[in-house]
């Protein structure tokens, strides 16, 4: 197998794909427009969930639902008597009223049932992916929550007289909660703003969360 070449080499060269390492930005002619130095405001939705086990789960139901409602048809067809459980449905169907209280939990069911389907199917889903912010208009990227809280706590734990940090990060707020056994808790509590506000900002999320911040004191053992 022969080695690839630079481009510009000959007639059939292969040529070099632009990398884009860390730390650089890509070329002017290549940022999508709208974006300007140093924003990296690109549109970024959420991520979707392919809801792969809710749509296995309706599409077996169904294949099992029209499978036994064909077969009893075509044994009809053929000469044969329809199954008991067809006949009993349609005869509880035929005499059953409209207000009996298996009619209403049954038709309860269907529309909770009809519910869920139709709220998975309007929402994104993977609430614990948080997208970032675009600088490239063919590239997507996001983070986990777990990942980007553990990012702040480390940061936190940096800052001189924390003993001990705690994360919890939504959408759209960081709740941050600090142990200090020594310093004043005004000089911790102003320098863990400083330093979450600048690891915020470091995670590249499209929409960076509001942090919370809360610096007290340890409980006294015994």
């Amino acid at each position: 197998m022969s080695e690839p070449r630079d481009a510009g080499t000959g007639e059939g060269a292969t040529q070099r794909l632009p990398v884009v390492e860390r730390g650089t930005e890509p070329a002017p002619q290549e940022r999508e427009p709208g974006i300007q130095d140093g924003a990296g405001s690109g549109r970024a939705g959420r991520f979707w969930s392919a809801r792969r086990l809710p749509a296995g789960l309706v599409a077996l139901l169904l294949l099992l639902l029209a499978g036994a409602f064909l077969y009893d048809v075509v044994a009809v067809r053929a000469g044969r008597s329809a199954l008991g459980w067809r006949r009993d449905l349609a005869r509880q169907l035929a005499e059953r009223p409209v207000d009996d209280t298996w009619v209403l939990v049954g038709a309860g069911v269907a529309a909770a049932l009809g519910l869920w389907l139709l709220v998975l199917a309007l929402t994104p889903g993977l609430r614990r992916v948080l997208p970032m912010r675009r600088t490239h208009p063919d590239v997507r990227a996001g983070l986990h929550r777990d990942a980007a809280a553990t990012v702040l706590r480390d940061r936190a734990m940096e800052v001189s007289g924390v003993q001990a940090a705690r994360v919890r990060l939504r959408r759209r707020r960081a709740r941050v909660r600090a142990l200090s056994h020594f310093r004043e808790l005004d000089d911790v509590r102003a320098d863990l703003d400083g330093v979450l506000d600048d690891a915020v900002r470091g995670l590249g999320l499209a929409r960076p969360p509001a942090v919370s911040l809360r610096v007290k004191r340890p409980g006294r053992k015994g």
